[in-house]
């Protein structure tokens, strides 16, 4: 019997003067993640072994112009820059940002190309990366866009505790104006088939947040649960989802409530996101649902307070390496999308090197 062959991970390098190559490297010191995954980082080569020396890790990396032509057992880099990068460390710069921006769109050319199977892109800089060629407020609104795709969810995952955000990148004095019935659906649609295609989750349970204090108090602290969310969770149910809700926040997660949930929609970013950290920063996954290829990315930025000091570990990292992995095994098994997941016919007037 064939052994099974190791997922092809395409690594964007992200911010060079923050923590994103130090956690690449921590992320494969472990040599026993080289059987199921081949990382292609997309940076510099000769850079990223004065890094892992630097940073105490023993790694095999190699250069490589095709990532077609990685071979399993090492880690290899696609050359984005034809010099060494020098590091100011911990501080923001445009040429970090075209850096990122370099990276990452020689990353995603090759997940097009089927060169490397699953994304996994380490933090960006959001200001820097800004430029007439880059002008998203993340990773997720640039894949939506380069995938001709509307509508995605942000999903931060764990082993325990899976969390959907109805409102992402959002001033908080917009939420309740951008909520609706439909968005609600929407998005908490998006999870219910991202937990069963994605998650390998045979009956998703989805738990419904409230977006007032105490779930608004039947009125009394606001009326969206009554008037917006409500509905819209009765409307999933009469749909054949097993939603419940809306909860309050606070005790929803101070009880314990999650664990009774295979996913939660929160209805803002730190709703959802401020307890999921603070339940499993470090372990966490942040993951788009709703594209037509795998992207992961760690839970965390580009921490440029630690930046260059050795002091960052690559254990989201790892997970989001492996989560990308499993969610593309899932896909797979799930028979929902075909051999080549990436041959989807863009938008007319589109260009053609899209997904």
């Amino acid at each position: 019997m064939s052994k099974k062959k190791p997922t092809r991970v395409g690594l964007s390098w992200g911010d060079p003067h923050g923590i994103g190559s130090e956690c690449i490297l921590k992320a494969f010191a472990d040599e026993r993640l080289f059987e199921d995954l081949l990382p292609v980082v997309y940076g510099h080569t000769e850079t990223l072994r004065q890094q892992a020396a630097q940073f105490d890790v023993r790694i095999d990396i190699r250069d490589v112009e095709d990532a077609a032509d990685a071979k399993p057992g090492a880690m290899y880099c696609v050359d984005i820059a034809p010099a060494l990068l020098e590091p100011d460390w911990g501080q923001p710069h445009p040429s970090a940002g075209e850096f990122a921006r370099l990276s990452l769109e020689a990353a995603v050319k090759d997940l097009a190309s089927t060169k490397v199977d699953v994304l996994v892109t380490a933090p960006i800089n959001k200001d820097t990366i800004q430029s007439g060629q880059f002008k998203f407020p993340g990773h997720t609104e640039y894949l939506a866009d380069k995938a001709g795709v509307e509508d995605v969810l942000m999903i931060l995952a764990s082993d325990s505790l899976r969390v959907g955000v109805v409102t992402g990148h959002v001033a908080l004095k917009d939420v309740a104006s951008t909520l609706s019935k439909d968005r609600i659906v929407k998005y908490g649609t998006l999870l219910h088939e991202s937990l069963g295609r994605d998650f390998g989750v045979a009956t998703p349970r989805i738990a419904v947040l409230g977006l007032n204090p105490h779930a608004g108090d039947n009125g009394l602290i606001g009326e969206e649960e009554k008037t917006i969310i409500l509905p819209a969770v009765r409307a999933m149910q009469e749909a054949g989802m097993k939603v419940s809700g809306p909860f309050g926040a606070d005790g929803f997660f101070g009880s314990g409530d999650y664990r009774h949930f295979d996913g939660v929609l929160a209805m803002y970013h730190d709703q959802g996101l401020v307890p999921f950290k603070s339940l499993s920063f470090g372990q966490g996954v942040n993951f788009t649902a709703g594209l037509p290829i795998v992207r992961t990315s760690p839970d965390h930025g580009t921490a440029f307070d630690i930046a260059g000091k050795g002091e960052a570990d690559g254990h989201s990292l790892r997970a989001a390496c492996w989560m990308a992995a499993d969610i593309r095994n899932h896909r797979r098994e799930h028979r929902d999308m075909t051999a080549d997941p990436l041959k989807v016919s863009p938008p007319k007037g589109r260009d053609r090197d899209r997904f």
